[in-house]
């Protein structure tokens, strides 16, 4: 039993993460945690994630977009650096725009016992793993090569090698008559690449301490960007745009199933781009300017904004009688992202915030610079939620409702320490409107890809961070907008198939099926203040507990700030216990809460019994 000399401390931390001090400085707060968020003032765990249809994804998600047509039919757009996909009905189809056709007539040439078929067509341009439909074309030698195939190898500028699905049953040459070739949209690179190499830096400038003449660059502010996907809807149809393409366009009553998109080849080139809320206009972000529309070896400026003619996305030719136009932003170097917000489009570059607003003919759009040294981190990581716009720099959180506010976040220096910042472009903002909650994936120090989030509670203003996957990636999030879960895209390990999930259905707290392990600890806090050694000798728990459901106490306790720390318990607690016995002293503990469930826990009033006790 406890002493009557016992007294009750309860365990009452304040809510959200804090990280931004020592360890022992955040006394009477949550300091780590992995898989949990606070609701009125309290941590939970995370609810889980199940996979959305069947369906495996090629290549790797930067973007994901869902609608409902004029039938209320629910899809998705989703684009990874190899395909552009529509999702129908839990079905996925292979949207990717054709590029060029090609017919040919006698262009193949097989191997007798291999699949390997070596086409010939002059001055092709196709890469290693470009992919091609080939139609219409006869079989020869066994093998039957209509479908879509990826380019494996490619022999100088007139030759490649794609592997059929049969193998061939003779040498043969100029095999395949009628037919043609369609080249699907390219794959493109999954990361940033700094351009290296002999003339890779600027004429005259000064020389790095390993470059010498006629050396090559090791260093350069030439970057080759990585795929990205923008969408936006036109009416019931998808628009799209991968970084540096002109536009895609997907009509919904093309066929009762999606069909391929087609190019708007009136569209200029462009990073990225949005349909202007209030009259139509598709506004490209990072544009090929209209003067060099005549060129095609002219190059995007980062810095263009440029719109089509009031809902018109084949005019994109200024006249005295069209609304087409575009117009050069000052403060950056490029243009990093848009958002729609209300009645206006806020955008910004890499060091700036402009808002974009609608004013009529002769300008169409107004562009004001509302703050500097607030840039955009990557294409997708701001979102609009009620009116305000949230968003991630290169090292802070911003906010926009009127004016530039940066958002205190006491876990920004643990959010930045370990972040990857050549891979920051992946950064991934989305909502979760169902506990009014801003998420961002991001790639820590040692990941390539999004494998971390980081959560800001709009109305309770506190921080978590964590993994959803333990040792995979998630690269896109989608709100519940159209779908009864948020959704989002990854693989769940470092060599597993790319799925879209559904992330935290109801009643769901298991990963796939599989428990899922959550925890938080506090901060080391006092017993009596810390003037005396105290002893503790009992928890009461309060908690609520999913039927079946337990978690783990432990302690780590410690004489001094510095000083050697032991670890108490684990103490296991669940909906039948009243109470634990424990056995601990020293001036200081910090509590650790975790679990590996397949239900719900929240944590309560919880309650340590503790009592005056000698130095020995």
């Amino acid at each position: 039993m406890a002493s009557t000399d016992s007294q009750f401390i309860k365990l009452d931390f304040m809510p959200g993460i804090h990280r931004e001090s020592t360890e022992y400085s955040e006394e009477s707060k949550w300091y780590d945690s992995n898989r949990v968020r606070f609701r009125e003032g309290k941590p939970e765990n995370l609810r889980g994630y199940s996979k959305f249809g069947s369906f495996t994804l090629n290549g790797i998600p930067r973007h994901i977009m869902t609608w409902s047509d004029n039938n209320t039919r629910p899809y998705q757009a989703i684009g990874t650096n190899t395909n552009l996909y529509v999702v129908q009905n839990e079905t996925l189809y292979d949207v990717s725009p054709i590029i060029s056709v090609v017919s040919v007539s006698s262009n193949f040439q097989t191997f007798s016992g291999s699949s390997l078929v070596k086409v010939s067509i002059n001055n092709h341009t196709l890469e290693v793993p470009d992919r091609i439909l080939f139609e219409g074309v006869d079989t020869f030698a066994n093998i039957d090569i209509n479908g879509i195939r990826s380019v494996v190898s490619v022999s100088g500028t007139n030759h490649f090698y794609v592997v059929a699905s049969t193998s061939a049953n003779s040498n043969t040459s100029d095999q395949g008559t009628t037919g043609n070739i369609q080249y699907l949209f390219k794959v493109q690179q999954t990361d940033d690449i700094q351009g290296l190499g002999y003339g890779a830096g600027a004429y005259n400038a000064p020389r790095v301490s390993s470059t010498g003449w006629n050396a090559p660059s090791t260093q350069s502010s030439i970057i080759f960007l990585a795929n990205q996907w923008s969408f936006d809807n036109w009416g019931e149809d998808l628009l799209a745009v991968s970084r540096g393409s002109k536009l895609f366009y997907m009509d919904t009553d093309a066929s009762t199933t999606p069909t391929r998109t087609v190019i708007i080849t009136a569209s200029p080139s462009c990073n990225s781009f949005l349909v202007s809320p209030n009259a139509k206009h598709v506004v490209c972000y990072g544009s090929k300017e209209f003067a060099n529309d005549g060129d095609p070896a002219a190059k995007i400026n980062n810095m263009v904004v440029r719109w089509s003619s009031q809902a018109n996305f084949n005019d994109w030719t200024p006249t005295a009688f069209n609304t087409a136009g575009e117009v050069e932003l000052a403060e950056g170097s490029r243009i990093v992202g848009a958002i729609r917000s209300r009645n206006t489009i806020n955008l910004w570059t890499d060091r700036a915030m402009y808002t974009q607003q609608y004013v009529g003919s002769p300008f169409i759009f107004r562009f004001t610079q509302v703050g500097s040294n607030c840039g955009l981190i990557g294409p997708h990581a701001a979102v609009d939620y009620d009116g305000a716009s949230f968003w991630m720099s290169e090292n802070n959180f911003f906010a926009y409702d009127g004016r530039v506010q940066t958002l205190p976040c006491p876990i920004r220096r643990k959010v930045f320490e370990d972040f990857n910042h050549t891979n920051q472009a992946k950064v991934y903002a989305g909502i979760n409107s169902e506990f009014k909650e801003i998420i961002w994936l991001y790639p820590l120090a040692n990941s390539p890809e999004p494998n971390a989030y980081v959560i800001y509670n709009v109305e309770e203003r506190t921080w978590v961070y964590g993994k959803l996957f333990a040792d995979g990636i998630t690269t896109a999030f989608e709100n519940k907008n159209v779908y009864s879960n948020t959704l989002i895209t990854g693989r769940t390990s470092a060599a597993g198939d790319m799925y879209v999930w559904n992330n935290e259905p109801s009643n769901t707290y298991t990963g796939d099926g599989q428990p899922l392990v959550s925890y938080i600890q506090s901060a080391p806090f006092d017993l009596d203040e810390g003037k005396q050694m105290m002893f503790a000798n009992r928890i009461i728990p309060d908690y609520t507990l999913g039927t079946g459901q337990a978690v783990n106490f432990s302690f780590k306790v410690r004489n001094y700030p510095n000083g050697t720390e032991s670890e108490k318990g684990p103490y296991t607690i669940n909906q039948n216990t009243n109470k634990v016995d424990v056995r601990m002293r020293g001036r200081q503990a910090a509590i650790r809460v975790s679990g590996t469930n397949t239900g719900q826990w929240r944590w309560g009033a919880v309650r340590l019994a503790v009592q005056p006790d000698g130095e020995r």
